[in-house]
């Protein structure tokens, strides 16, 4: 079974069914046998990876093997180099610590598909483009991390998780690596040193 890349539109359920009736992965990938490795929540955006590889799955999501999650974050207000160096040096979350390997600042992606429904717009408030990386996966941490840094989190795209990054891929589109491919992505990748 191949190593599946999706790109998770906003406001799906990283999972095949859901009580409340809202959309899930079951909507976009047609192959029961798989399951994600690792989340995103259900108003963040982006690279979800799905396999049947319990040994996979298991590498590419446990905290212990650390690999780096990469995040284009829309913010409400005008953010700083300050807040940047915040966001690295450590924040303290109420789960404890959370620090970025790197967070900065960036103009708006492009190209960028519209957000579906767009986010709220205040004119008298500007918004702030951010790519923050973290190596951990805390229930919606870089969330928690830009609001403690007073930068609360509009938009939120997983854009990268170690080798693997959305590249061309459209909201709702997936591609397919084979699992052999998808083992050697992770042994030449190159970690961080902590």
């Amino acid at each position: 079974m191949p190593l599946i890349l999706l790109n998770k539109p906003f406001r799906v359920m990283c999972q095949f069914r859901d009580e409340n009736d809202r959309l899930t992965l079951a909507d976009y990938i047609d192959v029961s046998s798989v399951y994600p490795a690792g989340r995103l929540d259900f108003e963040s955006e982006g690279l979800v990876m799905l396999t049947d590889d319990g040994r996979l799955q298991a590498r590419i999501s446990e905290p212990k093997h650390k690999l780096d999650k990469h995040y284009w974050v829309q913010v409400e207000g005008e953010a700083t180099h300050s807040q940047m160096s915040a966001l690295q040096n450590g924040v303290h979350l109420k789960d404890g610590m959370a620090r970025a390997l790197e967070a900065s600042l960036m103009n708006e992606p492009d190209p960028l598909w519209p957000r579906d429904p767009p986010i709220r717009q205040r004119k008298s408030i500007p918004t702030s483009w951010l790519e923050v990386v973290i190596n951990e996966g805390r229930n919606r941490q870089v969330r928690r991390m830009t609001a403690a840094v007073g930068l609360p989190a509009l938009r939120l795209i997983r854009q990268r998780v170690g080798p693997w990054a959305l590249d061309s891929l459209q909201p709702g589109e997936s591609a397919n690596m084979e699992t052999a491919e998808a083992w050697a992505s992770l042994r030449s990748y190159r970690y961080r040193k902590a």
